[in-house]
């Protein structure tokens, strides 16, 4: 009977590791130097994470309540019986209690889909059910196509799918007749987003060598930058015209975008070795690699590689990870580390609104804080250790979101510096954070591993919409929980090892030897 333990080799195929290069060392050796090849291949695979950024804040605009102002009527009743409930003055905070004819919105009905469909005095429940729905959609996707990466699409088909659904799903909202259908789509969307960054993260650190993973790496989180910076300057030149269109104006791309994906990304060469597509896996490396071609070709076939004994299903991946002692440590204590990261992330954008600053220029500050977050990531990413800068920016942003909450004359002149602190530091955090679980687990389930910490951080954002709201009444319930969350969250590095400066491994056997090897 077959050995039904996955991953595993017999003493007669070890002893051949000795004689013989491994799948890592003898792809490092057929992608040799960095080249212009590889350059253009990550950074048309890491603009997905551009069009990633616009449909994760896109709500911000188009589901906000839009400012209004009381209009100059004079055909009241004068009546007691309308007094009260129909008067508006510059105090008055909420419209829901004025007569009709007696306010007006500042821009057009179409502004926001809570002016278009009159729900400025529904419940937050109803009025928050699309980006909730978007956050479900996300966790919903990932466990659905989570492995899908690792076994039978590979990393550039899922990332084509993943762009194409999303961005049908949000081209097609366009067309939404009211919130239930509305967000029914933004469910979609999410689904398509969940691996976008995954599977984007995974094809470009696998397509160069070791020396460079950590810097291009980085590529993705400057697209994302630009992505969450251009939403507000379209938001503003649209502001006199209908949510539809900024949906309009992010989808279209995108589409293009999958175009040329299929046309022009190369797949992953570890991934297709894994998989035993050798030929494939030739293939690709020829379009990127600065060796010879007569050399990569003697390098695959003297190469050692023991084929995969376990069955590739859905969750395969998702079992073999949890089966075994380290690596569901290594998953539990990373998907700990990003639910707190997450929490600040998705949430410090969302709670804006309850500061006292002008919408576009505090989420346009917050987009261009992520700038500064990517460069200290690209500086140091090979420097330091990636524990230490994860669990150094944890407790700034802690600390900072904290101090957010502080009331005062001056205190609250100064909340946006402490929120835009916080949030590079948790920006800066979650950088890394990507970076360091692509490191942590190998080919053949990094992208599995990777959609699980990313579901971690989404899990984590999920709650941020709750905090935000319930902060309109005691900040501290919002800043204050954020802070002590991500705050703790550092410390789960602990429970990892270090990966900076060291090559990436293909199967589990090769990452627990070398885990063990680092131990002893």
């Amino acid at each position: 009977m077959a050995d039904s333990t996955p991953f595993l080799c017999d003493d007669t195929e070890t002893d051949k590791v000795h004689h013989l290069p491994s799948l890592g060392s003898t792809i490092e050796k057929c992608i040799g130097d960095f080249n212009w090849n590889q350059f253009l291949q990550s950074l048309l695979v890491s603009l997905a994470w551009f069009f990633d950024a616009q449909q994760t804040f896109i709500s911000v605009f188009t589901d906000s309540q839009q400012p209004w102002h009381c209009t100059n009527t004079t055909n009241h009743n004068s009546s007691s019986s309308s007094s009260s409930s129909s008067s508006c003055t510059t105090n008055t905070t909420t419209m829901c209690n004025l007569s009709n004819g007696s306010w007006a919105w500042d821009g057009p009905t179409q502004g926001s889909i809570i002016s278009e469909w009159n729900l400025q005095c529904s419940n937050s429940i109803l009025t928050g059910l699309p980006a909730s729905l978007f956050f479900m959609g996300c966790l919903f996707g990932g466990l659905v196509l989570a492995t899908l990466a690792d076994s039978s699409l590979g990393r550039k088909n899922m990332l084509l799918f993943s762009c194409l659904l999303m961005s049908l799903s949000s081209l097609v909202s366009t067309m939404s007749p009211n919130i239930w259908v509305y967000s029914a789509f933004k469910f979609l969307c999410g689904c398509g987003r969940a691996t976008i960054g995954t599977s984007a993260l995974v094809l470009t650190s696998e397509l160069v060598g070791k020396k460079w993973r950590g810097q291009i790496s980085v590529i993705g989180f400057f697209f994302f930058t630009i992505g969450f910076l251009s939403l507000p300057a379209m938001a503003y030149i649209n502001r006199s015209s209908s949510w539809r269109n900024l949906y309009l104006w992010t989808s279209v791309p995108t589409i293009l975008y999958c175009i040329l994906v299929k046309f022009f990304v190369q797949e992953s060469p570890r991934w297709l070795l894994v998989q035993g597509r050798k030929e494939e896996a030739l293939a690709s490396l020829k379009c990127i690699t600065s060796t010879t071609h007569s050399n990569v070709n003697l390098a695959i076939n003297s190469m050692f590689h023991i084929e995969e004994t376990w069955n590739v299903d859905l969750y395969s991946a998702l079992k073999i990870l949890l089966q075994k002692k380290w690596s569901s440590r290594r998953v539990l204590a990373i998907m700990g580390m990003g639910f707190g990261i997450g929490l600040v992330y998705y949430g410090m954008p969302l709670g804006l609104g309850n500061l006292s600053f002008n919408l576009y220029l505090s989420v346009t500050l917050n987009a261009l804080s992520e700038l500064p977050a990517s460069l200290i990531t690209f500086t140091v990413i090979d420097k330091i250790n990636r524990r230490s800068i994860i669990l150094i920016f944890t407790i700034v942003s802690g600390v900072f979101s904290v101090m957010s909450i502080m009331e005062g004359k001056i205190w609250s002149k100064l909340q946006i510096l402490f929120e835009l602190i916080s949030f590079f530091s948790a920006c800066t955090s979650f950088n890394v954070y990507l970076i360091y679980t692509t490191e942590l687990f190998p080919t053949c389930v990094r992208n599995s591993a990777l959609s699980m910490a990313r579901q971690a951080v989404v899990f984590g954002g999920s709650f941020s919409p709750l905090l935000v709201g319930a902060g309109r009444v005691n900040k501290f319930l919002c800043y204050g929980v954020f802070g002590l969350v991500i705050g703790c969250s550092g410390v789960f590095g602990v429970l990892l090892p270090e990966t900076k400066g060291r090559a990436l491994c293909d199967t589990m056997d090769e990452e627990e030897r070398k885990g063990s090897a680092i131990l002893a």
